[in-house]
């Protein structure tokens, strides 16, 4: 019998497709920064695979990336280095 661990980290089959928002205050370097941390986790990354949504009075910006997962462990180290980046106010 699997345990409640062992099933969690089964719920996704590798290679895949994974949508991750990040949001942040509009500033110059946002998708810069945000791009570049993604990119050096899914390298194969492709600029056509990200959409950048200004909020209604423009102050913040929602970035959305579609990476090429291979495993759970690229993206929990991709959430853990966005997450840590200072112009990235949350991550989902």
């Amino acid at each position: 019998m699997m345990c409640a661990m062992e099933q969690k980290e089964t719920l996704l089959e590798f290679p895949c497709d994974f949508p991750i928002k990040a949001m942040g205050k509009a500033t110059s370097g946002f998708e810069a920064r945000a791009l570049e941390i993604v990119r050096r986790h899914a390298a194969d990354f492709k600029d056509e695979n990200m959409r950048i949504v200004a909020s209604g009075k423009g102050n913040y910006l929602s970035a959305t990336f579609v990476v090429r997962a291979t495993s759970k462990t690229q993206l929990d180290a991709l959430y853990r280095e966005l997450t840590a980046c200072e112009d990235l106010l949350m991550v989902l």
